[in-house]
């Protein structure tokens, strides 16, 4: 009998919807429609766990488990009331609930999480003469709730903790990039993980560690020890290992060429700490030094970087910081393709280099540019 499948949503920043489908599709979903920061598509439950250990531009894993139409507000609650709950959750189990609404009856989330919250609580303590407690922080059950317009949609998070916290980072300097935007950078880059890639800000690491991950072929949940589902009744753990173990059999021990730097010690300090945990050490070198006193440390190659744009920055002061970039790139790394992202779009024009790409993808709330430039000694074509 072939496994039953089910459809599943993935979440992700918007900007990177384009890399999630692909990245399901190498999983082998199916069924795949690309959603506002978000893709559904089709598996069962091994491709639910194969999603979570292994897809790289993922924040959550959600299974749906039933919708409803809402045409006034008390509609939620009897809805969720009528749903058995008690097939899934035992009275001494702990939950959350995540809800997020848009064009709805309902104008705050956090009270639509509240009428959830009672009406499951509500249901179990008259089914089952107990009712479970709330864990904000490490439910057994985390249950999201999304409202669009007249449609409810009920799921739960297979994930648990946001698939962005891999496990590695043990160190962090501040404003840290997120790991799932930074796995997506890599991949918007095309970067094909042979050439030789460099990041010249590195900060703690995250770009080279998504890059080498992704080189290696190292699940991106290969440093996390725990997922949701893990908690579910239906929790298949044999099927789990063998996930782990069909997925981990593709690690490859090919040698891969990375190169960070920093002019600050103290977040050179920090990306050693978060390299050594990975085993990844051999693979990225790291070196104290700004970028304008540079020398590349390689002929050619690809610079991915998340520069320091902090809105604090004066305009002076960054239109400065960008220009030393461009120059920078010219006097010293012609034949490098180099990204940058930036949410200070104007300032990065002072780069003086023509883009020939240019991505929306967002940083948290910042709407941010991903930018390339293809450094050439003379003129383009010449």
């Amino acid at each position: 009998m072939a496994p039953r499948t089910f459809p599943i949503i993935a979440k992700t920043i918007s900007g990177l919807e384009n890399v999630l489908v692909s990245d399901l599709e190498s999983l082998g979903a199916t069924d795949i429609m690309k959603l506002n920061r978000a893709v559904s598509f089709t598996g069962d439950q091994e491709l639910l766990y194969r999603s979570n250990y292994c897809c790289r531009t993922a924040l959550r894993i959600l299974k749906p488990i039933f919708h409803f139409e809402i045409l006034e507000q008390k509609d939620l609650y009897d809805r969720l009331y009528e749903y058995g709950w008690e097939e899934i959750i035992d009275p001494e189990n702990t939950i959350s609930i995540d809800a997020v609404i848009s064009y709805t009856v309902f104008t705050n989330s956090q009270f639509v999480a509240q009428k959830s919250k009672d009406a499951i609580v509500d249901r179990l303590r008259d089914k089952l003469g107990k009712r479970p407690s709330v864990d904000i922080e490490n439910p057994d059950l985390r249950i999201n709730v999304h409202l669009f317009k007249d449609l409810c949609t009920v799921s739960l998070d297979s994930s648990g903790q946001s698939l962005h916290r891999r496990g590695y980072r043990k160190s962090t300097g501040p404003a840290p990039i997120n790991e799932v935007l930074a796995a997506g950078l890599v991949l918007l880059s095309g970067w094909d993980t042979v050439t030789p890639l460099l990041d010249p800000m590195c900060g703690s690491g995250t770009l080279l560690i998504e890059a080498a991950l992704l080189a290696k072929q190292i699940p991106a949940g290969y440093f996390r020890d725990e997922f949701g589902f893990m908690k579910w009744k239906n929790f298949d753990a044999g099927l789990w290992d063998k996930v782990k173990s069909e997925s981990n059999a593709l690690i490859s021990t090919n040698t891969i060429h990375l190169f960070g730097a920093d002019r600050a010690g103290r977040a050179i300090a920090s990306a050693q700490e978060n390299i050594r945990f990975t085993g990844l050490l051999h693979d990225i070198i790291l070196k104290e030094i700004s970028f304008e006193e540079s020398i590349p440390p390689f002929e050619k190659g690809v610079i991915i970087c998340n520069p320091p744009y902090d809105e604090r920055i004066k305009l002076d002061d960054a239109m400065a910081f960008y220009k030393m970039i461009g120059d920078t790139l010219k006097r010293k790394y012609s034949g490098y393709d180099a990204w940058f992202i930036s949410s200070d779009i104007e300032s990065i024009k002072f780069i003086g280099l023509r883009p020939s790409r240019k991505i929306t993808v967002f940083n948290g709330p910042l709407e941010c540019r991903f930018v390339k430039f293809e450094v050439y000694s003379g003129k383009k074509g010449s």
